[in-house]
């Protein structure tokens, strides 16, 4: 394993594998993840000449875990990555790499610190602007008002979804990276009614795709029995506040260079059937994007494809204006 940092950010303290020398790329993970979810960058990123910092977001394995549901809030989120980008490259913009809730963290940073951020690259979840209403009246329209099951829906109260997740976190994380992998048959993700919870009707494969082994399944295991689900779910309990947080930069686009990687079998590339073509609902609000969607890619991205995305990314690097 390699070597951790402690970053101070100011409002609280970020555990962080940070290796090389170079410009500064900070790699932001979604959920349930960890730095873990970048195990494959870190080494191509420093042998290309970059210091790669892989973090844990706050709430997550070894970072601080506040206890209010406001302290995981979109403007807490983006200050961290300010406030790692301020400790280890103070001189000059950092490079910012997102997946899953990381790509809007690292979108939303880029966005409302312009003068920080020189780059910006995410994976699965593209930008569509600034939005018109918080995420929870659109998923509520489109699933919960029609009867339908929405995974988000489920975590919105506290309590539940812990305990659920917390009573057995292998079949949880099984389930839930299974299902929406690359290598799930279609279906796999169940359309349920509204009052399911997360697990019912999901799928613990017998035998795990082999881009997650038994002993990368054993760290992330480890990580979520030790931290708990409580600060990553509560990411989702703040769509309103993000929301609110978000109107002061109304007219406002991401003119920094972007690259956007998302996948075919993902269902946050296309925002779950909302979105025919991600690139063209980008290019408005991030005229610099660029993208690729990898064909059969499910959602675990830089993890089920290593080669492509690393191949990509460091393409990308190489491009930007020095």
């Amino acid at each position: 394993m390699p070597e951790f940092r402690m970053i101070d950010t100011g409002a609280v303290r970020l555990r962080a594998v940070v290796e090389g020398a170079g410009p500064l790329v900070i790699l932001v993970h979604g959920f349930p993840e960890s730095w873990y979810s970048w195990r494959h960058q870190i080494a191509p990123l420093v042998g290309a000449g970059y210091t790669a910092a892989a973090i844990d977001v706050r709430g997550y394995g070894g970072s601080d875990k506040p206890t209010a549901l406001a302290d995981y809030d979109m403007e807490a989120l983006t200050g961290d990555v300010v406030g790692v980008a301020d400790a280890l490259q103070p001189d000059m913009p950092a490079i910012l790499v997102g997946h899953d809730w990381g790509a809007p963290i690292v979108w939303n940073s880029a966005l409302s610190r312009p003068d920080r951020f020189a780059a910006v690259a995410a994976l699965s979840v593209p930008f569509t602007g600034i939005p018109q209403r918080p995420f929870t009246e659109t998923f509520r329209r489109a699933f919960t008002d029609k009867g339908r099951f929405f995974y988000q829906e489920w975590f919105q109260e506290p309590g539940p979804a812990e305990a659920e997740a917390e009573a057995d976190v292998r079949r949880f994380l099984r389930s839930f990276y299974y299902a929406i992998s690359g290598d799930a048959p279609p279906g796999t993700w169940p359309d349920k009614p509204a009052g399911a919870t997360l697990l019912d009707g999901m799928i613990d494969p017998p035998r795990f795709p082999a881009w997650l082994s038994e002993g990368d399944l054993d760290y992330y295991v480890a990580e979520f029995t030790r931290s708990g689900l409580r600060g990553p779910l509560n990411r989702y309990r703040n769509h309103e506040r993000d929301w609110a947080w978000a109107q002061q930069f109304t007219g406002r686009r991401i003119e920094q260079p972007a690259l956007f990687i998302g996948g075919t079998r993902d269902p946050a590339t296309n925002l779950f059937g909302a979105l025919a073509d991600p690139m063209a609902a980008m290019r408005p609000h991030v005229p610099l994007v660029e993208g690729h969607v990898l064909d059969g890619c499910g959602h675990w991205t830089q993890q089920e494809r290593p080669g492509e995305v690393n191949r990509l990314l460091l393409d990308w690097l190489g491009r930007l204006p020095h």
